[in-house]
């Protein structure tokens, strides 16, 4: 599926609190059917950034559009047609999952004659429909964010705004909701998933964008971002385990930085440019050296989240 026209559109958005100031005139889109991943550390204006797109903050200068509506104007019409999970899911913890999910659809304008049979397809996705009709009180924090992201589908909404919506869940329910993100992408819904888990920013989002400070470090799809930044890759190597020490002979004479791996006869070597594997093996090769095997490992998000704060730091 293509990309099409921005849904979201920020541009110089800025917000204080009192002095601090949480965004400082971020600029960014996110285009109908994309998934956009808004990193950074605790405190980078990720979350500000969410409740200025649902009309439940002022900005102090620059402007907001979503669905090309304005969210201080518009902020209810936007909000009938966004899902949101928060990391505060703050459920009614005195009522059951079941009663809470019907109370929302009334909310969101579900019809009646579809509810039922909704909420229960949820509750089942969700693995909670053994526990459906216990009161939220008794749920334990990952059931909570499980019943929060039920919640925010409940009305089959364009946008997601998901705000940490797998940190309170354990590994095999962080699975699922992350498949249930994949899913809703596939099926042309635009997502902006809001994270500090790299791997999981990698693995489900077309761009990203980082956040430092209330600032945009940088956007980009991560392979581009590494290569923009010249963040080396890694390079494994096979040989023929009787020659492994004439190789690394070889490679150290060529001033790179290399070791063995327990795996007899795999090398690695660190900090490489796709520019130097040609010469690498060739090299081995004119040793007489058997290779076997030659995996070049692109630079990873985590990588590329690295080099920035090192670049940061520096500065």
């Amino acid at each position: 599926m293509g990309i099409h026209a921005p849904l979201i559109v920020i541009d110089q958005l800025e917000r204080r609190f009192g002095e601090t100031v949480a965004l400082a005139g971020i600029s960014f889109h996110v285009a109908a059917g994309e998934i956009v991943g808004l990193l950074g550390h605790n405190g980078a204006g990720k979350t500000t950034t969410i409740r200025l797109l649902l009309g439940l903050l002022t900005p102090h200068n620059g402007t907001v559009r979503v669905f090309g509506l304005d969210p201080l104007v518009d902020g209810e019409r936007i909000r009938q047609r966004t899902g949101v999970v928060s990391e505060s899911p703050g459920l009614d913890e005195r009522l059951t999952a079941r009663e809470l999910l019907h109370v929302f659809a009334d909310l969101y304008d579900v019809p009646r004659a579809i509810q039922r049979q909704r909420i229960a397809a949820l509750l089942e996705q969700f693995g909670l429909i053994e526990v459906a009709d216990r009161r939220v009180a008794t749920y334990s924090a990952g059931m909570r964010q499980r019943l929060a992201l039920a919640r925010c589908l409940l009305h089959d909404p364009e946008l997601l705004l998901l705000d940490e919506p797998t940190a309170a869940l354990d590994p095999v329910a962080a699975h699922y909701a992350r498949e249930l993100i994949a899913e809703r992408r596939r099926e042309g819904r635009t997502i902006l998933l809001a994270t500090h888990n790299l791997e999981e920013a990698e693995r489900l989002c077309d761009r990203i964008v980082i956040l430092e400070r209330g600032r945009v470090l940088v956007e980009g799809h991560p392979q581009d971002l590494a290569a923009a930044l010249g963040v080396p890759a890694r390079l494994a190597i096979e040989v023929e385990p009787n020659f492994l020490d004439i190789a690394l002979d070889v490679l150290a004479r060529r001033s790179l930085t290399v070791w063995a791996e327990p795996e007899p006869g795999r090398i690695i070597i660190d900090r490489m440019t796709r520019r130097q594997v040609p010469e690498v093996i060739a090299a081995l090769v004119a040793a007489g050296i058997p290779v076997y095997s030659v995996t070049l490992r692109t630079p990873s998000l985590e990588d590329v989240y690295l080099a920035l704060h090192q670049r940061t730091e520096r500065r």
